[in-house]
């Protein structure tokens, strides 16, 4: 496949014997994804393009007042927690009935012993969460926890996600979190990358030890230098070098 950027169009081979246009007249800000994804014609292209697509990113969940996921929402299966956080109940309860509870509760109690979540269906087709905690007179709703108990229990749902992707990365996951909670966050991480790829980005040096205690990961730091970031080290860095090996020629 080729991208021709002079005339703005894709083409690929035909059989071999000369090029094919696919697509045409694309801006040159645009991606060939959008324009060519025919899974009988440019069945590599479409792969790739679908394998993006299943790629998660989770950055900065909002734990204000007015967060999404402080409000009760429609009840209905939630494999996937959406970027905002706004369907955190659901996904907590796809994640009880659908995939691994046991994970759920260990994940919670890890960080908040002797603790419960549950989620509480409405008349009206909504789902509410409630936080229970030993020398609580009451359940918390989802509007009255603190913001690292709530950003803690996005991240369950994030990471216990019944449909795990290839890839998933996660930005500065300990801010709002007690520094007390990154031991289990690390855990909860670490779990969650037997399952897929996990990219962590972070500035937090103790949630970099604890994963350091809770799998074994690969570590790059980023400098900056004159304005630019850059690879620590870089002379060293596993990017210089590939991390296949070619076969002997026979």
């Amino acid at each position: 496949m080729l991208v021709d950027r002079d005339g703005a169009r894709v083409r690929c081979r035909d059989d071999g014997r000369g090029w094919r246009n696919l697509a045409g007249d694309l801006s040159r800000f645009e991606s060939l994804f959008t324009r060519v994804a025919d899974p009988d014609v440019v069945p590599e292209a479409y792969l790739l393009r679908e394998t993006i697509r299943s790629w998660r990113f989770y950055d900065q969940f909002r734990s204000d007042a007015a967060a999404p996921a402080r409000m009760a929402n429609v009840g209905t299966r939630t494999p996937v927690l959406h970027a905002d956080g706004r369907d955190l109940p659901a996904a907590l309860q796809t994640i009880r009935e659908c995939g691994d509870g046991v994970a759920l509760n260990a994940a919670i109690a890890d960080a908040f012993p002797g603790a419960e979540v549950f989620v509480e269906p409405q008349s009206s087709g909504h789902f509410a969460l409630r936080f229970c905690q030993h020398g609580l007179l009451r359940p918390l709703s989802a509007g009255e926890l603190s913001d690292g108990t709530l950003r803690y229990l996005l991240w369950i749902a994030a990471l216990l996600t019944p449909e795990p992707p290839s890839l998933m990365v996660l930005n500065e996951p300990e801010n709002s979190l007690h520094p007390a909670l990154l031991p289990a966050l690390a855990r909860l991480i670490a779990e969650a990358s037997t399952r897929s790829q996990v990219w962590v980005v972070t500035h937090s040096e103790r949630l970099i030890e604890a994963l350091g205690r809770a799998s074994d990961y690969r570590q790059m730091r980023l400098g900056k230098v004159l304005g630019r970031t850059e690879l620590a080290d870089q002379g060293s860095n596993v990017l210089n070098h590939a991390t296949w090996r070619w076969p002997d020629t026979v």
